[in-house]
């Protein structure tokens, strides 16, 4: 298991490339549903982060984090369901943040034809 890079977009294209292989999306769900935070670039926007790795997520389980859980999401289900319900929502994909909570913020539609690409 390596570290994310330093690089947003090699995290990005790392994230599209292992979600595509492995079928599975992680997200971090607490009592209160799942991990939502505010946009660091669009403004009175939400961000809600995915990892393409259980390690990855489980690393910012700490702090105020910590009262989350990685938990698998299907890759169908992602495409099919999440990503189109977050477009509607108008909530941000996060997508394989570094332990300090920073990395790429995409809109769902454009994840969504990244992975449909990917996966051929």
């Amino acid at each position: 298991m390596t570290e994310l890079s330093d690089d947003f977009d090699e995290n990005y294209d790392r994230f599209v490339v292992e979600v595509a292989e492995h079928g599975i999306v992680w997200a971090l769900e607490g009592e209160e549903g799942f991990a939502v935070c505010p946009s660091l670039r669009h403004e009175e926007t939400d961000v809600m982060p995915f990892w393409s790795s259980k390690e990855l997520a489980e690393a910012v389980c700490v702090d105020e984090w910590e009262v989350y859980k990685p938990v698998p999401i299907d890759l169908e289900e992602f495409l099919d369901d999440w990503l189109p319900g977050m477009h509607e929502d108008v909530i941000i994909v996060g997508v394989n943040w570094n332990n300090d909570l920073e990395g790429p913020e995409e809109e769902p539609l454009d994840l969504l034809e990244d992975l449909d690409e990917e996966l051929g």
